[in-house]
């Protein structure tokens, strides 16, 4: 086999491994580098059809990733939906997640002996892409329970907003929210949290009287 072989195999490889990713941004640049190096391939060859539709296909991806990377942090595009405790659409994600969820949040446990529990969706239009829950931890602290994300948007953290909108807790008289302390690779110091006890602390403004 020559270089150029090799070439040509590490572009196929490339992308029949993006296929088999969960995650869509990490499917989308996978799929990206592969058809950038079929075309180098196809080129060397003078393969022009292959060139063509790889151009193509890079060309979708990368208007895709475009477009993940610049709503990944918009507020339009991820919304957060308060749900009761009760609901059972809730219960239904929960039951159908449960095995991811037990994989990144070994720790969860969501009684409902707890107080003040609360529940959030976070929604891309009519699609689930999060759960938030959290309970009351003495007067002031908000504890989460749970922070989980759908494997397809996993790189692109939506939780995140339900703590930008500090008014979720600090309306319920919150002045902190402390993190999941056994979850698997934890996101919350891009988020303005501090490290505390083998958790993640995020202080909250004093609530608006006006």
């Amino acid at each position: 086999m020559n270089w150029l072989d090799l070439v040509g195999w590490t572009g196929s490889a490339l992308l029949v491994w993006s296929l088999l990713q969960a995650r869509l941004l990490r499917l989308r640049a996978l799929n990206l580098v592969g058809c950038l190096v079929l075309i180098g391939y196809n080129a060397a060859l003078a393969v022009w059809p292959m060139v063509g539709l790889n151009v193509v296909l890079a060309v979708i991806n990368m208007w895709y990733l475009r477009q993940m990377l610049a709503t990944r942090h918009d507020e339009r595009t991820y919304q957060v939906v308060e749900v009761g405790v009760d609901d059972q659409f809730l219960a239904h994600t929960l039951r159908v997640h449960a095995a991811d969820i037990a994989r990144f949040n070994p720790g969860f446990h969501w009684s409902e002996h707890t107080a003040r529990r609360s529940a959030f969706l976070v929604v891309r239009a009519d699609e689930v892409v999060g759960v938030v829950l959290s309970h009351a931890e003495g007067d002031d602290t908000a504890q989460v329970d749970l922070d989980y994300v759908t494997p397809p948007f996993r790189d692109l953290t939506p939780g995140e907003f339900v703590y930008r909108r500090s008014s979720l807790f600090t309306d319920r008289g919150f002045r902190r929210v402390v993190s999941p302390p056994d979850m698997v690779a934890p996101y919350y110091h891009r988020l303005g949290f501090r490290a505390e006890d083998g958790a993640y602390v995020l202080d909250l403004p004093a609530a608006d009287r006006a």
